[in-house]
């Protein structure tokens, strides 16, 4: 079998080791290029370690095999930093570093300013990088697509070496497929991916305010992200209404078969919850197999996981195939509701023991 996940890197040993055993099922792995300013589209509100680029260089040389690639994915950054020379070259210096020591193949972007800024800064470190589109830019068309190439290849940066669909296409078999068939006719040196795990509600409404919300939190370093989509956001609607999350675009470890007969490679994501929560989900995709708490697995409704158990081999073996077929009219169906009463069961009351152990 040849490699076929994407997964987040951690400068951990613990997580490190365990990436190590499991290379050869890693096609490519992403990190966070840890820097003065937050530049990638996670909130990061505690200050970054002077040590931990060092600490991140050092875990990815361990790493043979797969690819890597630095995270510059905010949704946006301030326009007086875009236009400072200085700050551009803070960034070149990092990835400069990282190419230095051989551990960065290239970049996934999503603000296009920066891009530009960044090729304008160092012609030079641009054409030895690959700028890959992230996932947010929503690539869900051929024409869609082509463009970002074109844009990509005016900057001078290299073609990106896989392109990430967008999380839609995955409860759409038959666009997927549509798309994938011609993308790998004509673009035959770019590979296909799709993101497996992320767990957030379909289409969803809020997601480009949100993304631009914690681009700001980054800023400021004060965030409001979760409270608000707790009062009026995504996290309120999936509280009330927990059964949507069927129809979120995920892909369970026993489907991941079915999508790679269209895309080459598998993302999972999940980096903020920890290498305890990376290790469980990449051994179930790699076993293709999970017979527990299918929250368990997904990044954007951990939150739900200590109130739910989903039992994921409840699921049938056509559980994608189903879903792909879904109208959203949920007005008229019932169908999410029913399977969702019958796979699932709350948990208990669980209060965490914060106490300080004493040496």
């Amino acid at each position: 079998m040849k490699p076929f996940l994407n997964v987040p890197f951690l400068p951990e040993d613990k997580y490190v080791d365990f990436l190590c055993q499991c290379a050869a099922d890693l096609d490519s792995t992403y990190f966070s290029l840890l820097h003065s300013q937050i530049l990638d589209c996670r909130t990061q509100i505690e200050p970054v370690l002077a040590t931990s680029q060092a600490a991140n260089i050092a875990g990815l040389k361990r790493l043979r095999g797969p690819k890597k690639y630095a995270l510059l994915n905010s949704r946006f950054y301030p326009p007086d930093l875009l236009t400072d020379p200085g700050f551009a070259k803070s960034i070149l210096d990092s990835l400069d570093q990282c190419l230095d020591h051989g551990v960065l193949d290239g970049i996934v972007y999503c603000d296009h300013y920066l891009l530009q800024a960044l090729a304008d800064g160092s012609p030079e470190i641009a054409a030895e990088l690959e700028a890959v589109p992230s996932i947010n830019t929503m690539p869900d068309s051929v024409h869609k697509i082509e463009a970002q190439l074109t844009y990509i290849g005016e900057t001078g940066f290299k073609p990106p070496g896989k392109i990430i669909l967008d999380r839609a296409l995955n409860r759409d078999l038959d666009q997927l497929a549509g798309i994938s068939l011609t993308l790998h006719q004509d673009l035959p040196g770019i590979k296909l991916e799709v993101l497996a795990n992320e767990g957030c509600l379909p289409y969803c409404p809020f997601k480009l305010s949100h993304d631009s919300y914690i681009a700001l939190a980054n800023m400021e370093c004060r965030d409001l992200t979760r409270n608000f989509n707790f009062d009026i956001g995504c996290m309120r609607l999936l509280d009330e209404q927990p059964h949507r999350l069927l129809q979120s675009p995920f892909i369970r470890p026993e489907d991941i078969d079915l999508y790679l007969y269209h895309v080459d490679t598998i993302k999972l994501c999940g980096r903020t919850l920890g290498t305890d929560f990376l290790i469980n989900a990449i051994t179930a995709y790699r076993a293709r197999r999970y017979d527990g708490n299918l929250l368990d697995l997904l990044d954007a409704v951990a939150w739900l996981a200590d109130r739910l158990y989903v039992d994921n081999s409840l699921l049938s073996f056509d559980f994608a195939n189903l879903l792909s077929q879904c109208d959203n009219r949920c007005d008229r169906c019932g169908f999410c509701r029913e399977l969702f009463d019958s796979i699932t069961h709350p948990l208990p009351l669980m209060i965490k023991d914060l106490r300080v152990t004493a040496d």
